[in-house]
């Protein structure tokens, strides 16, 4: 590059202290907006459009990177994952995720974003899957059940919301009626397993 083209190129750059001042103004805004309280957080007021196509972008995008070196297990669509998953479903996840025939509760209709409604088909991997329901969604009332629940028992449920779509309502009572045990007493075998290690 010669002297003149570079003097060029330099000269349509802002400078040191444009840039400065312009970083100063942009965190005297931010921090403005967030002391005033300008945001309506409430969940009954919706974001608009372009916050929400940002948040739904970081979700989707941040799930599928972390969920990429998950590995589903071989037996993940064998009846007893699905029938333990439908225990730990309608225990745990059908007050805001429903099911088929399940109507909507006060909890689920107070939701924002909505949860998603699982008995609905939706292009996730299981690997997607098993990563929201251990680590949870952030601003989405979505727990982290990792917490308090094993890897295998989270792909149980993984098992049962893959199932899910194909059920009709009465397969569904069927199934989450028909468990193996109720949550209490799958956690307790859980901690004697674990404990006995």
């Amino acid at each position: 590059m010669t002297r003149e083209r570079e003097y060029t190129w330099k000269r349509h750059l802002p400078s040191w202290t444009f840039l400065a001042l312009l970083g100063v103004m942009i965190v005297l805004l931010g921090t403005s907006f967030v002391y005033f309280g300008l945001y309506n957080i409430g969940a009954d007021a919706p974001h608009i459009r372009p916050v929400y196509a940002l948040i739904d972008s970081l979700r989707e995008r941040s799930i599928s990177v972390r969920a990429s070196g998950i590995s589903a297990p071989a037996d993940l669509a064998s009846p007893q994952r699905i029938a333990t998953g439908a225990g730990l479903y309608g225990e745990m996840c059908s007050g805001c995720h429903l099911g088929p025939g399940v109507e909507r509760s006060e909890l689920s209709h107070g939701l924002y974003p909505q949860a998603p409604e699982l008995a609905k088909a939706h292009p996730m991997s299981p690997a997607e899957q098993f990563w929201i329901i251990k680590h949870g969604v952030k601003l989405s009332a979505m727990p982290a059940w990792g917490k308090t629940h094993s890897d295998p028992l989270i792909w149980d449920m993984v098992a049962f919301v893959r199932k899910l779509p194909s059920l009709s309502p009465g397969e569904y009572r069927e199934l989450v009626a028909g468990a193996p045990a109720d949550h209490d007493a799958m956690m307790k075998q859980m901690g004697s397993a674990t404990s006995g290690k």
